[in-house]
């Protein structure tokens, strides 16, 4: 991505993503209910404010009764204005996706065939330190062998961050909003002292400094592998 460095997000996501007029395909893995709106959220938020024919695959493994009503809520506020939004709540145990290897990857092979051709995968860091974002990491790159896949961060207290290499700025309207339907999706996590106001933001203006970002805020993600068409 340093080539793109200089133009605005709207090119760059032409660049990697393609057309904007053309149809964009984007399926978002998380292990917990919510996991992706922590790690891309405000980058979903901006794609689908610049482009309208979007149609957005959401998948979630680990869940409750109370959970997968929170992330029912937040998959359906973080895809407004999608074209379509394809959501799957699995009800695998919290903390045990590595002991359910066979059912997970049972799990992964149907979406391979129900989501064959996303043009762009949000999934968990390879290296992070949680088990069940490790299992869905690994096997995320065991199925989709042949697409743009981006690992997204999510802050612990394992102290798991690292040095990612792909950066996505978005305006500071956008991490507010983010912020904001973070809190209003998940009542039940807002007690924990890792899911605060003051700590999504930080992390998105460390990456936004690292990224020169215009408006001082970013997502990272890492990218392993990168196919450029030139």
């Amino acid at each position: 991505m340093a080539g793109l460095a200089g133009k605005g997000v709207a090119a760059v996501l032409n660049s990697v993503l393609g057309d904007a007029k053309k149809p964009l395909n984007i399926l978002c893995l998380g292990a917990h209910c919510d996991d992706i709106e922590i790690g891309c959220g405000g980058s979903l938020l901006h794609i689908l404010g610049e482009r309208r024919n979007v149609s957005v695959n959401w998948v979630v493994f680990a869940s409750n009764p109370v959970r997968r009503q929170e992330a029912e809520a937040g998959a359906t506020m973080f895809s407004e204005g999608a074209r379509s939004l394809d959501l799957k709540i699995h009800d695998f145990r919290d903390g045990f996706l590595p002991t359910e290897p066979v059912r997970l990857k049972e799990t992964f092979e149907k979406l391979k065939h129900e989501i064959p051709q996303p043009d762009v995968i949000f999934t968990h860091y390879r290296h992070d330190l949680h088990q069940d974002h490790r299992a869905v990491s690994d096997l995320t790159w065991n199925t989709f062998r042949n697409h743009l896949i981006l690992e997204y961060e999510i802050p612990k207290w394992d102290g798991d961050m690292g040095q990612p290499n792909v950066f996505f700025p978005m305006s500071r309207a956008t991490g507010e909003k983010k912020i904001r339907l973070l809190h209003e999706a998940y009542a039940s996590q807002v007690e924990k002292a890792w899911f605060s106001q003051d700590l999504f933001w930080s992390l998105m203006r460390i990456r936004g400094m690292e990224a020169n970002a215009s408006e001082s805020i970013a997502e990272a993600f890492y990218s392993r592998k990168l196919v450029l068409s030139v």
